[in-house]
């Protein structure tokens, strides 16, 4: 298979944990420390892994002006420079949206807008895709309040990319098993699609009895295999039994925390706020909970979501020897270069303070974690080809923030419903920015 390759089995010492032995390189099957047992605990500074992913934001348009990271490049005026071409040819500059609400149908992320935004590593064709002009759109510090003080405490990673050049079932599903199996799309006849041959993460715990939820609001995203999903109704759980189990310390060893995808998960047409709201909410658990000196949080976006971003996805080893199923009008493409990249940022007491990560993570960077502290098979080519995250935290020194440190409140500040989110301040979408006659509509 192209690119897929094997796997690299020199063992190194990692520069975080000297102790334990690292294979950069697996293949499917292949453990982390071949000497140790399935199951082992390789990590045992870390005893719950957290993760809440969020929906359709790139690192440019929620991060580009942090401060940290490669983030916007400003011109004398302390404006960004970064542009890219209309229909027209004129330069459209990336400008500061006026509210925090979004279009319904814009921007578009989906295979072939992704790839015309790409064009070929240029990063130039945002505003000639379906994503129209809103992509070049950002927010600041000011609409984020709580996000900037959270990316700025904590390391940041201005590496981590989507998984494929796909929609959100692609991206997530990259999440749990390592490969997408052919899917691009958002689209529900693919719930019917086989699970991947070697399963889940979470089937990889149940191996071992190692505990794990997947805490949902509306949607888990476990339902993506349906199989799998019925097999373990116990431990996907409403959201409501996280808050408790943070409270009370009892956390599962991997926790999968889902935002409503309904109206709280930053995905257009949603008040981002909204969901900053619930992440604070989240994150403010597990650091005031009794588990959090043992615990590691990671903050991330299933993809761009057809925002901007001047950083072109790397390639990438294929997961498999399934190729992407196209449909008509799809341009052609495979599952050897990332999607674009996303905000994301690493949350525990062992987090290396004033850090950023300029290693390329992607989705599957989870499951590296996850297969490195556990000693578990990779699933696919691709987790085994991904980093695990360690180097934004050091190990084997004292945890740099053993007192949680306090952070901004979120920019909604509203009363909480059923479902932990604040309501809605939204009213009316952005507005066209000046010079922008066409195409800015939703």
């Amino acid at each position: 298979m192209p690119n897929s390759g094997s796997a690299d089995s020199t063992a190194i010492g990692h520069p975080t944990n000297p102790t334990a032995v690292v294979r950069r390189r697996r293949g499917p099957g292949e453990r982390w420390d071949p000497s140790r047992p399935e199951g082992a605990d390789l990590l045992p500074q870390i005893e719950h892994v957290v993760i809440v992913m969020m929906e359709n934001h790139s690192f440019d348009n929620y991060l580009g002006l942090l401060g940290r990271g490669d983030g916007f490049t400003l011109g004398p005026d302390r404006r960004p420079t970064n542009a890219c071409p209309t229909a027209a040819g004129s330069p459209l500059r990336a400008f500061h949206l006026d509210n925090t609400c979004q279009f319904p149908k814009q921007p578009s992320q989906n295979w072939t807008a992704t790839h015309v935004q790409w064009d070929g590593g240029k990063m130039d064709g945002f505003v000639r895709s379906d994503s129209g002009p809103v992509s070049m759109g950002y927010w600041t510090g000011q609409d984020l309040p709580f996000y900037y003080g959270l990316a700025t405490t904590f390391p940041v990673a201005d590496r981590w990319f989507g998984s494929c050049m796909g929609q959100t079932y692609p991206n997530r599903r990259f999440l749990l098993a390592g490969t997408a199996r052919g899917n691009i799309h958002t689209t529900l006849d693919t719930l019917k699609d086989p699970p991947p041959p070697n399963g889940t993460i979470v089937e990889a715990l149940n191996r071992h009895s190692i505990p794990w939820r997947d805490y949902y609001s509306d949607l888990p995203s476990l339902g993506l295999y349906l199989p799998v999903l019925q097999a373990n109704g116990d431990k996907v759980v409403r959201v409501e039994r996280f808050f408790a189990d943070a409270r009370s310390g009892a956390l599962p060893a991997f926790s999968l925390v889902e935002p409503n995808f309904d109206h709280g998960s930053e995905e257009n047409s949603e008040d981002i706020t909204t969901g900053e709201a619930f992440v604070s909410q989240v994150v403010n658990a597990v650091m005031s909970g009794p588990a959090w000196p043992k615990t590691l949080l990671v903050w991330c976006y299933d993809e761009h979501g057809g925002y901007y971003d001047h950083v072109a996805p790397p390639a990438a080893t294929a997961p498999d020897e399934v190729p992407p199923t196209l449909e008509p009008g799809d341009v052609p493409g495979d599952y050897r270069r990332l999607g674009f990249r996303v905000p994301a940022a690493i949350v525990s007491p062992y987090a290396r303070r004033n850090h950023v990560s300029h290693v390329v993570h992607d989705h599957t960077s989870v499951l590296a974690l996850i297969e490195h502290k556990f000693n578990l098979p990779a699933l696919t080519h691709r987790d085994g080809w991904a980093d695990d995250l360690l180097d934004s935290l050091d190990l084997g020194s004292s945890p740099a923030f053993p007192t949680p440190p306090k952070l901004p409140a979120p920019a909604n500040t509203g009363p909480v419903d059923q479902d932990f989110l604040p309501p809605p301040r939204c009213a009316t979408p952005p507005v066209a920015p000046p010079g922008v006659t066409s195409g800015f509509t939703g």
